[in-house]
């Protein structure tokens, strides 16, 4: 249940953070998304103001298969297939901005937390803006003996990491969080269809500086 628990707290801290962002943007910057709008024309963002969509991995898998997909229960979501997944739930849950969670452990590193209920899969999340991904994370093993276990698993060699280990082995509390592409955000949020342009100082192959 503390497991549980805490990886449930840290979905409603960031869907409560991305609402915040996002009532602002509305509220504060409305004459500037006009002023884009009129050049970029771009649909409104549609969201829960209050609490979003959070559709577990084997939800989506069915979402699929009722739209004529062929895919396995712990079978692979590409970035095409998450587009179409996107298109679904704007279909089915008139929102443009979702979690997706409980990825199978297959596809996590060795340090994302089990699911307790399935071991299967992960207590682990995508967060998606318009079909696309924003944000990935997880929960993390906290506890040291677990983390090996889930190693040795994928055949991970932890002498290199040995210290990574002997941390947790002074207690950790559970902890889970995401890393968020500011950028792919704003370009999603916009409509824009390409992250350079909402980049000061983009880079491509043929563009290092400035």
């Amino acid at each position: 249940m503390a497991i549980a628990s805490h990886y449930s707290e840290a979905l409603d801290l960031m869907d409560q953070m991305f609402i915040h962002i996002f009532n602002n943007m509305e509220s504060k910057f409305a004459k500037e998304l006009d002023t884009i709008h009129s050049q970029y024309p771009f649909e409104r963002l549609v969201y829960n103001k209050e609490k979003n969509l959070r559709l577990t991995y084997p939800e989506a898998i069915q979402l699929l298969r009722e739209d004529g997909m062929e895919i396995e229960d712990l079978g692979d979501i590409d970035t095409p297939t998450e587009k179409r997944l996107g298109r679904l739930v704007k279909a089915k849950y008139n929102t443009d901005f979702y979690f997706l969670e409980k990825y199978p452990m297959a596809f996590r590193p060795f340090y994302t937390m089990p699911c307790p209920e399935d071991p299967r899969y992960s207590n682990s999340y995508d967060i998606f803006l318009r079909g696309e991904e924003i944000s990935s994370g997880a929960q993390r093993i906290h506890d040291s003996e677990l983390l090996v276990e889930k190693a040795k698993e994928k055949g991970v060699d932890m002498a290199p990491l040995q210290a990574y280990v002997d941390a947790f082995k002074y207690g950790a509390f559970p902890h889970a969080g995401c890393g968020i592409g500011l950028e792919r955000i704003v370009m999603l949020y916009l409509g824009i269809g390409n992250v350079r342009k909402t980049s000061m100082f983009p880079r491509d192959p043929n563009r290092l500086t400035p």
